[in-house]
């Protein structure tokens, strides 16, 4: 399946949410909360927009940080430092937010850190970065060629990968840290969630969004948001298998991923309702909207925004709207994922 013909909407044939692992313990959340700094971040309603109820968990300031990414990778530094206790270095690879998060718990535990940023990323995500104490390192390719760079690294004695994608043990531990971020979305909702609609990118954050929805009481359902022209995930729910996709480009840079992540793959075929693909110009408009309520999220997490309009009004997306059982009493969660200044400019919500 090529990206031009990734369809508007697919309802995942191999869904079987009863082999969707449970998410992690209340450990995560309570090693989260001893961290300098946390605090939960605000659920903003939206108000009923054509179903009972929608709310944005708002990621824009996490740990002063502009993304969600910080509640992974810090959970995954902790636990690899566990395994690990004598590595010096902490590698990773990113277009941005992953990997300026790395670097922010790396200076926290005053360790070196390395980050490779593919060659599409602009200056901006490579100062921030640098500005947190990194090393960066550029990579003469794309993401994949990041990533393949930064496991080379981990050849060094001494050297820890913190990835959330792959088959790594600090990809699994990242899905585990992202938990928490679906815990304070439950005890801030008046009601249970039916639908939660995420961004895909490598698929970490759909992953825990999956196993959160399945083991909650009532059960609640799961789409995933992808750019029509990085429909990885999409392509691989379709053939059953993980799929690697050309990805020509995207505003949603943090969503320009090829290929789904090894660690939560299982899960989201598992779990996964289906998928919706968004235009650049859809997840904008869906941008400018949050504006309107005085919100500043970016253009990664604005899609899930984008993609409730043409669940709820796209004849393409008439089978999945039916799978979802979504209706005027349905209370949706949207994941706002990061804030638009800087994140706006390194777009880096997937990796």
């Amino acid at each position: 399946m090529t990206a031009t013909a990734t369809p508007r909407a697919l309802v995942n044939p191999a869904r079987r949410p009863v082999q969707v692992p449970p998410p992690a313990g209340d450990e995560v959340m309570r090693f989260h909360a001893r961290l300098p700094g946390y605090r939960p971040t605000p659920l903003r309603d939206l108000g009923p927009l054509g179903v009972g109820s929608v709310r944005l968990k708002d990621e824009s300031d996490r740990y002063g940080l502009p993304a969600f990414k910080i509640l992974g990778v810090s959970w995954a530094v902790e636990q690899s430092l566990a395994r690990d206790p004598t590595a010096g270095t902490l590698v990773a690879a990113s277009a941005g937010n992953h990997g300026r998060a790395v670097a922010r718990v790396a200076a926290g535990r005053c360790l070196p850190c390395r980050i490779y940023l593919p060659a599409m990323v602009g200056d901006t995500p490579a100062e921030l970065i640098e500005a947190e104490g990194a090393q960066v390192v550029r990579v003469d390719g794309n993401y994949d060629d990041a990533i393949a760079a930064a496991e080379h690294a981990t050849a060094q004695p001494g050297t820890l990968l913190i990835a959330d994608t792959g088959t790594s043990a600090s990809a699994s531990a990242v899905i585990d840290g992202y938990g928490t971020l679906f815990r304070e979305a439950a005890a801030q909702a008046s009601a249970p969630f039916d639908l939660v609609i995420v961004p895909v990118g490598v698929g970490a954050l759909a992953a825990a969004a999956v196993r959160f929805a399945a083991h909650h009481h009532p059960a609640g359902t799961v789409v995933g948001v992808e750019p029509v022209t990085a429909g990885c995930v999409t392509a691989s729910l379709a053939t059953g298998r993980p799929q690697t996709v050309p990805t020509p480009g995207t505003r949603m840079t943090g969503l320009n991923c090829g290929t789904p992540s090894a660690a939560a793959w299982p899960t989201l075929r598992d779990g996964l309702t289906g998928t919706i693909t968004v235009t650049d110009t859809e997840a904008q408009q869906a941008m400018r909207d949050l504006a309107g309520y005085g919100l500043i999220i970016g253009m990664c997490g604005a899609a899930p925004l984008a993609a409730l309009r043409a669940l709820l009004d796209d004849d393409g997306c008439r089978e999945l709207r039916a799978a979802t059982r979504l209706s005027r009493s349905s209370h949706v969660l949207c994941l706002g994922t990061e804030g638009a200044g800087d994140a706006r400019r390194s777009s880096s919500q997937g990796r």
